[in-house]
């Protein structure tokens, strides 16, 4: 074809894509500056490109309309690895208006993988979006890869940071991608998305994909944003602060908390100030809450997502008009992306990190459990052989170490070849290859030096008088970077830090006011139970409460000095107690008598307390509960199984129990299987329905998701 042939040809081509971008997101919209060229890149050159572009630029549109080029070319269809599939809902149905089928296979709809399969591999779909851990499937391996390696059209690597050591979110189930991609053809186009690399990141990933690599990075510069530090220390008064302030944002928004107990604490105080707010986070009992809580902000009926880190990347409302954490993020790069959900259609949106007296204990939790210790790589290969598969719930009973943690290890060990995963029954089972193990203590201390190293340069924004966006722009490499003149620094002036203090008033009331729940467990570890994993409704607890949660403002700091100052609960704890239950939690039946979780260590701290709520309550104290053995405290319990066996295997009964309904009283409440125990041994042994009571409640454990 000749040259002016050409340039013709891909004109139309252009203009083709231009009209389908267009029947996409409105007649009005247009190419973004690098869109058209990332497309024709990989659709058109068949090239393997990186793009690197601000968050909200459109990077979903690139993959989508390269995946109908090639599709009407006759190419196959396209494999888009992303760990954000549960957050692209409405991408996708985005892409379903010019015709693009997608499917998904990801462990949250385990029931349509085979369908998922078949239509990928009888070319019946037009893209599937798999998560990547999934290319660690021996089934996805040994049966799908090889049936569709050579008829892919296009391979895509959301969130390419991930595949780089360097990255800030490195996940090991992303070196498979590098893997897969040297197992290609070199002429199959493969497109890296992402808005958070760094000159460091990018250099790791072009190794991985290829020195051909072609580079689409754009300037990372937020032009509607506004940006704002403050410092106002108590959670109290942050909440102060929210309900003072909020009224001056016009439209929707996004209040950001690094903890799931936050998020619960600030939805609630802003539906009490007749806010439409809901809480957002990944540690609902169903997924289903979330696609619906996501519909209801696009839509305009909920005002207000109140969410932790689960309200991430791929998640799209052009019209958010502003972004307020409540406290740091671990980082720039993951604040970028979250400020960087306000503001993408609207000419104005403002971004407010609000700083707290809590931030640094988060953060220091949140990094020292970001890697698994080497001694729980050692117990976990202690507990699997060779011959027989071993699930996660049976290594719980073996491994004291959070099941979380032990996925983790099994997902790092399994990356390299040291232990294989089987599908048996219902569930994965965990064999030793025999490839040895060694520990990676550098490559440890180098993922903590680099966590440590981002919760600096957070701080260092976070006190920086110069341009915030300029700051972010210079973190994350962005040599355009140059003053805004919108941020609050830039312009010398912003929103007050200051509360009225008849409002921290009312916050504090507030967070002592808190109804916090105990839920009943309906289930427990496997090997627990004579009756299975199902508690039987007739040996449940009933629903609970807990007076604060452990070490906040007012009851919860009291707790804490109590239980390790003075050794003793003060009567105001034991008035409030007793407030809570006959006055605002009223259980029904009451109670006629109290009990207490015993300890060795502390013998009279919690029995106190108990006699002296029951005084209060007018009602008997019975110490029925009997530590029969020293057990390890209940705290250095790492996952259910572990909590639930360190219980049975030291608490008994003391009988005859009283008759009628039972209130029994732990001091901080973590697990729950402490109390669920108790309540057990309890029904089982002819009491009452049995309420439990903790003085706290513990929050490290609901952090981050």
């Amino acid at each position: 074809m000749a040259a002016g042939e050409l340039i013709e040809a891909n004109s139309a081509i252009k203009q083709h894509c231009l009209d389908l971008l267009r029947q996409m997101l409105g007649t009005d919209k247009d190419f973004r500056p690098g869109q058209w060229e990332a497309i024709e890149a990989v659709a058109l050159k068949r090239k393997r490109a990186l793009v690197v572009q601000r968050t909200g630029w459109g990077k979903s549109l690139v993959y989508f309309l390269a995946t109908r080029l090639l599709r009407e070319q006759g190419a196959g269809p396209t494999l888009l690895i992303s760990p954000l599939l549960s957050l692209m809902r409405n991408q996708i149905e985005t892409a379903n208006r010019i015709g693009i089928r997608a499917q998904t296979i990801n462990s949250g709809n385990r029931q349509d993988w085979a369908k998922a399969e078949l239509a990928l591999i009888n070319n019946e779909c037009d893209i599937v979006l798999i998560s990547p851990e999934r290319l660690a499937s021996e089934h996805f391996q040994s049966f799908v890869l090889p049936r569709i390696a050579g008829n892919m059209g296009l391979i895509v690597v959301d969130e390419a940071h991930c595949i780089s050591d360097w990255g800030h979110d490195f996940r090991p189930d992303y070196r498979r991608i590098g893997q897969l991609l040297r197992t290609l053809p070199k002429e199959m186009p493969v497109l890296g998305t992402t808005a958070t690399a760094n000159l460091r990141v990018i250099a790791d990933v072009q190794a991985q994909f290829g020195s051909t690599l072609e580079l689409f990075k754009g300037p990372l510069a937020r032009e509607s944003l506004r940006l704002q530090n403050l410092f106002v220390g108590s959670r109290a008064e942050r909440l102060a602060w929210l309900a003072e302030n909020l009224s001056k944002f016009k439209g929707s928004g996004i209040v950001y908390c690094q903890t799931v107990h936050d998020t619960e604490i600030v939805a609630r105080w802003l539906k009490q100030h007749n806010y439409k707010a809901e809480a957002y986070h990944a540690q609902d009992e169903t997924e289903i809450n979330r696609p619906e809580l996501e519909a209801a902000f696009i839509e305009n009926k909920i005002e207000l997502l109140v969410a932790t880190v689960a309200l991430g990347m791929g998640f799209d409302k052009p019209d958010v008009s502003f972004v307020i954490h409540f406290q740091r993020p671990k980082s720039v790069i993951e604040y970028y992306q979250q400020v960087g959900r306000a503001g993408r259609s609207l000419d104005k949106a403002y971004g407010i990190l609000l700083c707290g007296d809590e931030d640094e204990d988060i953060q220091k939790f949140m990094i020292n459990n970001a890697t698994p210790s080497n001694k729980a790589f050692e117990a976990t290969l202690a507990a699997l052989s060779k011959e027989k598969g071993i699930s996660v719930d049976q290594l719980m009973r073996k491994v004291n170490y959070t099941s979380g943690g032990i996925r983790q290890v099994l997902r790092l060990l399994e990356v390299d070849s040291v232990v294989e995963r089987t599908m048996e029954g219902d569930d994965y089972a965990y064999r030793l290859t025999g490839r040895e193990w060694q520990p990676d203590d550098a490559q440890i201390k180098k993922f903590t030096d680099l966590r440590w190293k981002e919760w600096h340069e957070i701080n260092r924004y976070v006190h920086s008088r110069g341009c915030l966006m300029e700051f972010l722009q210079r973190s994350l490499g962005d040599t355009t970077a140059h003053p805004c003149g919108r941020c609050a620094n830039c312009q010398s002036k912003g929103l007050s830090s200051d509360v009225a203090s008849s409002r921290v008033i009312e916050a504090e009331d507030f967070l002592n006011e808190l109804q916090i729940v105990i839920k009943p467990k309906e289930k427990a570890p496997s090997g627990i139970l004579p009756t299975g994993k199902k508690v039987p409704p007739y040996l449940q607890n009933e629903i609970g409460q807990s007076l604060s949660y452990y070490g906040d403002v007012g009851w919860g700091k009291l707790v804490r000095e109590g239980k390790y100052q003075t050794d003793r609960f003060s009567d105001e704890l034991a008035d409030a107690a007793a407030h809570l239950i006959k006055m605002r939690w009223r259980p029904n039946p009451a109670p006629q008598w109290i009990t207490a979780i015993p300890s060795r260590r502390r013998p009279e701290l919690v029995a106190d307390i108990a006699q002296r709520i029951a005084d209060r309550l007018g009602i008997p104290f019975h110490p029925v509960l009997i530590r029969s053995s020293d057990a390890p405290e209940q705290k250095t319990m790492q996952n259910e199984s572990m909590q639930a066996r360190n219980v049975l295997n030291s608490l008994s009964i003391k009988k005859p129990l009283p008759g009628g309904p039972v209130l029994v009283i732990d001091d901080i409440i973590d697990s729950g299987w402490t109390l669920t125990m108790a309540g057990y041994l309890l029904r089982k042994n002819g009491s009452g329905p049995v309420y439990p009571f903790a003085m706290a409640q513990a929050t490290k454990r609901n952090t981050n998701q």
